[in-house]
């Protein structure tokens, strides 16, 4: 099969309208769920309830996204029309029921009916239309970019990277502009904009002619099977590693405004975030294109855990959160290790379908891809939640004064907690190193000569 043609011929046999188009408007639509930190406190203030109580709507979404992509990937994997439209309903309809209960909250301050719909509607039904419509490109791409997978997938998973920087201009301004009542509102005008982003991807999103799934029993073995296929350590350290990868980056990035604002850079704290979103995606894509290049793919994991663990024990030794503010090199070390964070982040998820497919095939890709976004699940509970809690217990609170557009502002950090959480990332870091050079062997492309 040629690069954009089958026997079918005509658009409907392009790689672009048939893969790479639908995959960016379905990962451009669910990679919003990382803009909560824009409205959480928004929300929390119009329906009565402190922003910790609201912050677990973001963690059920991402544990729901994880889980709800391991326990169907199989129907993602036997029929992609069916499991992207699923998707497409499930994260419109999350996203409007989100805004209906934003706005009973408003008329009912302090109502556990609108927390605990929130956290369905976000958390759940969002949760899972997020895991679904992750999953159901990632397989297409592969089969239409065959000797470009790692291309294929970075474009889709950059995507899924890129929608904050894409969405957060575009939320700040609807937010402002909607006038009161414009936390729900922008809730339910976006839920409709993303269900026609959707459901167009939806509408084109198809496999090669030429791919037949294996039918049959005897033909396709189970994921346990399949896993089984190679040293069951094999699969544990890809898991791990993708874990600890998800679990370190979000633990920096749900500080990193904070850590900003510590480095002196308060005013420049949106335009650095905004940037990090950049590297983010990136990553997503850098690193995934760049591993079509390497024999053996986990090479790609072993650069980000070694530029992490240098980065990380660099600013460690320097103190650099606590002592950045006004001086330049630190400053420098501080920004460089947020963003290769954020680079590495992304890389690790552009990676994983690649990896696993040249480890274990691509028969089953769909479904093994899903049950190893369980740590994405794990993760989502773990990462920033550990971090919280580091800042709290560790440190105390400084104020902090800055101008921002002539106004004088006055803010609380707390830089030795910001310090302190780094030395959870870097132990986990290592572990990390430690699977992937130890527990995940080398494919038999790499083997070659």
């Amino acid at each position: 099969m040629s690069e954009s043609k089958s026997k079918n011929g005509g658009w409907r046999a392009n790689k672009w309208v048939r893969a790479a188009i639908p995959a960016l408007l379905l990962h451009c639509s669910i990679g919003t769920v990382y803009c909560w930190s824009l409205f959480s406190q928004e929300i929390a203030d119009y329906i009565g309830f402190s922003k910790g109580a609201t912050e677990w709507a973001f963690s059920f979404a991402i544990f729901f996204l994880g889980m709800s992509a391991a326990f169907m990937g199989n129907i993602v994997e036997k029929d992609i029309h069916r499991s992207s439209l699923i998707a497409t309903i499930c994260f419109a309809s999350g996203m409007a029921l989100t805004g209906f209960f934003i706005y009973y909250g408003g008329g009912h301050p302090g109502s556990l009916v609108s927390l605990i719909g929130i956290y369905v509607s976000y958390g759940f039904i969002m949760g899972i239309g997020l895991g679904t419509g992750y999953l159901s490109p990632v397989k297409t791409l592969m089969l239409w970019f065959q000797d470009r997978k790692g291309l294929a997938t970075g474009l889709a998973v950059a995507g899924f990277g890129a929608a904050k920087a894409i969405a957060s201009p575009i939320m700040t301004s609807m937010l402002s502009g909607l006038g009161e009542g414009g936390i729900y509102k922008m809730f339910l005008i976006l839920a409709a904009v993303y269900f026609v982003m959707m459901f167009i991807g939806h509408l084109l999103l198809a496999k090669p002619a030429d791919w037949h799934e294996p039918q049959g029993k005897g033909e396709k073995p189970s994921i346990i099977a399949t896993i089984k296929t190679k040293p069951v350590t094999n699969y544990i350290g890809i898991w791990l590693m993708f874990y600890i990868n998800i679990t370190c980056g979000l633990a920096l990035i749900s500080q990193e405004k904070m850590i900003f604002k510590c480095l002196g850079l308060a005013g420049m704290a949106g335009i650095l975030s905004t940037i990090s979103a950049v590297f983010n995606a990136g990553g997503r894509l850098g690193f995934s294109s760049w591993a079509d290049t390497m024999k053996d793919r986990n090479t790609i994991y072993k650069l980000i855990f070694v530029l992490s663990i240098a980065l990380t024990a660099i600013v460690m030794l320097t103190q650099g959160i606590v002592n950045g503010n006004g001086n330049g090199l630190l400053i420098f070390l501080v920004l460089a290790l947020v963003y290769v964070v954020n680079a590495g982040y992304g890389g690790g998820f552009s990676n994983v379908p690649t990896l696993l497919s040249d480890h274990y095939g691509m028969s089953s890709i769909s479904a093994i891809h899903g049950i190893t976004l369980s740590a994405w699940a794990f993760a989502g509970l773990t990462g920033n939640q550990v971090a919280n809690l580091i800042v709290t217990k560790f440190g105390k609170e400084e104020e902090l004064t800055y101008l921002e557009k002539g106004v004088e502002h006055t803010i609380k950090v707390n830089p030795t907690g910001y310090q302190k959480v780094l030395i959870f990332t870097i132990i986990l870091y290592v572990i990390a190193l430690m699977a992937c050079l130890f527990l995940v062997k080398p494919t038999d492309k790499s083997k070659e000569k």
